[in-house]
């Protein structure tokens, strides 16, 4: 059951502004910031406001439905949450409450492999109902345990990762020295004892730890030895044969996330993945890039009859969720929109994004004329 709304927090933007007052500095920036000189995050959602939508006022239509069928399965919405590094670095137990709102709200949750929640509590708490995302491992057999371990705990699609061949440059991580647990200086001991709210459920909560990776690191390292294990676990390029062995092993549905090509979209098509994702990891890897939307339009014409096309990064509201959909892609992921709500509002904050999110998306379709999310594209104002 949805709960009741908080007025207070009608839009993404609202949630941001009081993630910003409820979470240190740092902490911040590593959640709102790309990389390089932010291009790349500024564009994911300008370009994506550049689309019209175009209304038929006049047209026959019943009422709006926001369920759509993804994989076999339908869903409450055509919007679901992406997988986050750290999430329990950013707000307590934040995971674990945004994998509770998406299957009380029935949209897929993605679950990171460098994130503070474990495979198995995600599993528990989704009932098996959730997405993983493999940042694939150079050591073969990590990889085979983490994919069992998916498995094992239920996990419904699996998710590869193909967009971080290096970990991206970002100069706000750089200067806020920011690490796991947070590196103590003046700076951020201040932030932090100017955010007590957040100090005070870190500490009822326990400090957060890379839950799924944990059976694989050596105990008690400092925060270099954790810099070089995770250096050394997951630097490395993936390539089609990659794709391939993979393909061969997950016996589930399967998708790459992290598209921005035509070619690698073929790629993943010619290996038997079930869908891709659209996506330039929210601006946070190469800040000289396509935005998403502009990436989306070839990748869709190209392969869209063939595989499933999604699409995550820029996406802030429910008019851009409907831009989004209406230019080619069949389903739309956002990250940092639930993060901010987990910031602002705690446990209720997935459940908080999610209403405002679908609010906003029936909204657009109601104005439009438009019954159907796979109908949106008829709405298209082609440029």
């Amino acid at each position: 059951m949805a709960l009741p709304f908080d007025h207070r927090y009608p839009a993404v933007d609202d949630l941001r502004q009081a993630a910003r007052a409820r979470i240190p500095g740092f902490v911040f920036d590593f959640l709102d910031g790309g990389c390089h000189d932010n291009v790349n995050l500024a564009s994911n959602t300008a370009d994506l406001r550049d689309v019209k939508l175009q209304p038929f006022y006049l047209a026959d239509h019943g009422s709006v439905s926001l369920e759509t069928e993804l994989f076999g399965k339908t869903w409450g919405a055509p919007l679901g949450i992406c997988p986050v590094g750290l999430q329990g670095l950013i707000w307590p137990g934040a995971c674990e409450a945004l994998a509770r709102a998406a299957t009380a709200r029935r949209i897929p949750f993605i679950l990171s492999t460098c994130t503070t929640a474990s495979l198995e509590t995600i599993g528990q708490i989704t009932a098996g109902a959730f997405w993983f995302q493999l940042y694939n491992p150079v050591d073969p057999a990590i990889r085979e345990d983490l994919l069992a371990r998916a498995e094992r705990a239920g996990c419904e699609v699996l998710v590869v990762l193909a967009d971080v061949p290096t970990f991206g440059y970002r100069p706000h991580d750089i200067r806020n020295q920011f690490a796991v647990p947070p590196r103590l200086t003046a700076r951020t001991i201040l932030q932090m004892i100017l955010r007590p709210v957040w100090g005070m459920t870190m500490l009822r909560r326990g400090k957060p730890t890379l839950a799924s990776l944990t059976p694989y690191m050596p105990a008690n390292m400092d925060l270099r030895q954790l810099a070089d294990f995770m250096d050394r676990t997951f630097t490395g390029r993936l390539t089609g044969d990659d794709l391939a062995r993979l393909r061969d092993r997950w016996k589930g549905k399967m998708v790459l996330k992290g598209v921005a090509t035509v070619e690698d979209a073929e790629i993943a098509v010619a290996r038997g993945l079930d869908g891709i994702i659209v996506s330039n990891h929210g601006g946070r890897q190469l800040d000289a890039g396509l935005s998403s939307i502009r990436a989306l339009g070839p990748i869709v014409e190209a392969v869209g009859r063939r595989t499933t096309v999604m699409i995550d990064s820029g996406i802030r509201s429910g008019p851009d969720i409907a831009r989004a959909l209406a230019s080619g892609a069949r389903f739309t992921f956002l990250g940092r929109a639930f993060m901010y709500a987990a910031a602002a509002l705690g446990d209720r904050g997935g459940d908080h994004a999610a209403e405002i999110l679908s609010r906003q998306l029936l909204q657009v379709m109601e104005q439009v004329g438009c019954d159907r999310v796979a109908d949106l594209p008829r709405h298209l104002v082609r440029q």
